[in-house]
């Protein structure tokens, strides 16, 4: 495997700009956190990400990249490891869309949203809040850009041990809603923008218990569960 990847091309000028732009902004959010080392995680991220593009051509560069392979630099000892781990996520990631386009998959959370939390879905559309903004993202990348860097990591341990994390994780953002309901409801759009853009910290351990108890008051609901997979 190691050699597999040192043979892969990583050079992609139009790329490696875009990841070192997005990677600098990243990291100086994520300072306080002190889990990144500012001085090797940036050619970590452009090798790796530079080689994954080279590899998958039919895969459109996002800056979101750098938060998906974030927590594998964080975790992984080599440059070979996270780049594995990368690819085998975002691979995930990618046949999912295929399998199910985003608007279909927000359209599905924003009616589960609608019927679990019906007076803060109709408060978000009195404050004129863009949910397709925040909504698309949060189900396409598995909350990597919103949630602090630890709690990712704290999230991502749990899907990593279950079968079918990316089914699973539409729930856990309608259970972050709920968490957050109280807060949310006494803030204002550009407020209300930031924080769902920029969650708190909170116990993800709670939240995924949370997740499984809205899945199943969906089902009992609807009988079944129509699949919004990540």
């Amino acid at each position: 495997r190691y050699e597999a990847y040192r043979e892969i091309d990583k050079e992609n000028v139009e790329v490696s700009k875009r990841v070192r732009g997005e990677a600098t902004r990243y990291l100086a959010r994520a300072k306080k956190d002190n889990l990144l080392d500012p001085h090797s995680a940036p050619a970590i991220f452009e090798a790796v990400i530079c080689a994954y593009i080279n590899c998958n051509n039919h895969v459109e560069y996002s800056p979101s990249f750098v938060q998906v392979c974030a927590p594998f630099v964080i975790t992984m000892k080599s440059e070979c490891d996270v780049y594995s781990c990368f690819e085998r996520l975002v691979n995930v990631l990618y046949e999912s869309s295929l399998d199910n386009n985003i608007n279909k998959r927000v359209a599905q959370f924003l009616s589960y949203f609608r019927t679990l939390m019906p007076e803060l879905y109709d408060y978000f559309e009195e404050e004129e809040l863009d949910v397709g903004e925040w909504a698309s993202s949060w189900l396409r990348y598995l909350l990597a850009k919103e949630l602090p860097i630890q709690s990712v990591l704290d999230l991502w341990d749990v899907y990593f041990a279950t079968p079918d994390y990316v089914a699973l994780h539409p729930f856990v953002c309608l259970a972050i809603l709920r968490h957050l309901k109280d807060s949310l409801e006494d803030l204002e759009q550009s407020e209300i923008r930031s924080m769902l853009l920029r969650l708190p910290k909170m116990n993800i351990n709670r939240i995924v218990s949370q997740a499984y108890n809205i899945r199943s008051e969906i089902q009992a609901r609807y009988g079944t569960i129509v699949n919004v997979r990540a």
